[in-house]
């Protein structure tokens, strides 16, 4: 599964402004974040309860879509409508007003509005394997720079670029605007040969490498080749396109050499209102190749290569599309170790191997699901339909994994044999098929 959420918002009355997060006593803080599909997920307080949210510089405002059983208590609420990227139209939320909401001790807003998604369908924690609350996006970054370290896994925000003065000079940096609440850049791509400098959206929110909008580039032309796919999600719906290998895309001096587009259909952009002259956007498979700065203060943005800069740009080759559904309690075997005292006056683990020794526990693994299969795909061809459970990859057990390790497994550029053990209706199968990069880039 593929993850992009972009969303425009249409308020039924107008709004005001809020002030976003500041920095409290301090010049700088550091948060700690888990990294899962190129995703950055964060805690965060809201109104006294702890949440887990993604960080997406692709919104402008802060979303609520599940609560996870917890209850927390929101007030001045009004009721307002959602439109995005998708297959159908909008989709009915609420506003809440003067929220106190904090990442960690000294990274607060006091005063924060959050909008909650009445949606009971729309939740991405199935396709991120852990629990997601919300989404939080342009009130994180407007008052302070934000560097954003992949290897380190941590987020660091300074007071104001003062404090970083030493960090900056190992940087290049790169003009970038800010409108309607998000951050553009300018970076140029080649297709095939020429090269088109063009202004795209910095995404944080989007695990792909580079979106594309054909209809708005002259002259476009797929490269091939190129196959029809499932693109992502929003808020209005599934989205869907083709993915291809662009020759290249450079940031300045940095090049970065066969990454895979994403080009939606003009379907699912129709309703989405873009930036002038805007012409995709840069996902999060690009921006993990680097330590970035976020800027909005001064509009500028600041790259250092990291070691993920030469990494391959792998695609799923199985075709498979797969969701974590819920967990399931299993039982397992435990054998009692009784402890006894030696004659020296030690005390000793001593197994006992008599059945009565056993016990079971039970403990709660993942329950994944196959949620599509890609056309003409290794998977498709091989029979594998959805809603069949996955029991082992290549002989491990999937209830020992992470979907984003699953995931990981199916990723290649090169062919791989993969075996695959699913339950249909609770009758095991087996299955054999070779992963295969659909869109090996063809020199011309």
């Amino acid at each position: 599964m593929k993850f992009l959420f972009i969303f425009s918002l249409i308020f039924g009355v107008c709004t005001k402004a809020q002030d976003g997060f500041v920095l409290e006593n301090v010049d700088k803080t550091v948060i700690k974040f888990k990294l899962i599909n190129n995703l950055i997920f964060v805690p965060m307080n809201v109104n006294g309860i702890e949440l887990n949210f993604l960080l997406d510089s692709g919104i402008s405002e802060t979303l609520l879509f599940s609560l996870e059983n917890k209850e927390v208590d929101f007030k001045n609420i009004e009721k307002i409508t959602f439109k995005g990227l998708g297959e159908t139209v909008s989709i009915e939320a609420l506003k809440s007003i003067k929220n106190n909401v904090s990442i960690g001790k000294n990274f607060v807003d006091r005063s924060h509005t959050v909008f909650l998604v009445l949606d009971e369908d729309f939740n991405i924690s199935q396709d991120i394997g852990i629990p997601v609350n919300g989404i939080i996006g342009y009130y994180f970054f407007k008052n302070h720079p934000v560097e954003i370290n992949y290897i380190k896994k941590t987020l660091t925000i300074y007071k104001d670029k003062s404090k970083f003065p030493k960090k900056v000079s190992r940087y290049e940096n790169f003009p970038m605007s800010v409108e309607f609440n998000k951050p553009y850049m300018n970076a140029d791509i080649e297709m095939k040969h020429d090269k088109q400098s063009s202004k795209l959206l910095l995404d944080l929110g989007n695990t792909d490498s580079v979106w594309l909008f054909p209809a708005l580039i002259k002259d476009f032309i797929y490269n091939r080749p190129n196959i029809d796919d499932f693109l992502g999600r929003g808020f209005s719906g599934d989205i869907f396109g083709k993915r291809s290998r662009i020759n290249s895309l450079s940031i300045g001096d940095f090049k970065l050499n066969k990454p895979i587009a994403s080009m939606p259909d003009e379907y699912s952009i129709q309703h989405l209102k873009l930036v002038k002259d805007r012409k995709g956007s840069i996902g999060s498979e690009i921006l993990r190749r680097f330590t970035v700065i976020f800027d909005y203060q001064d509009n500028r943005i600041y790259f250092r290569p990291n070691r993920y800069l030469d990494d391959p740009f792998l695609i799923d080759g199985s075709g498979l599309e797969i969701k974590q559904d819920g967990l399931l309690w299993e039982k397992e075997q435990v054998q009692v170790k009784t402890a006894k005292v030696n004659s020296s006056g030690n005390e000793i683990n001593v197994i006992d191997n008599s059945p009565d020794s056993f016990q079971y526990k039970f403990t709660l693994k993942p329950n994944f699901l196959v949620s599509g299969t890609r056309k003409d795909s290794p998977a498709q061809k091989a029979g594998i339909i959805k809603n069949d459970q996955l029991v082992t990859i290549d002989n491990k057990q999937a209830k020992e994994m992470t979907l984003n390790k699953i995931h990981q497994i199916l990723k290649t550029n090169v062919s791989k044999k993969i075996n695959l053990e699913i339950k249909r209706n609770g009758i095991p199968m087996k299955f054999e098929f070779t992963l295969e990069d659909p869109i090996p880039y063809i020199e011309e």
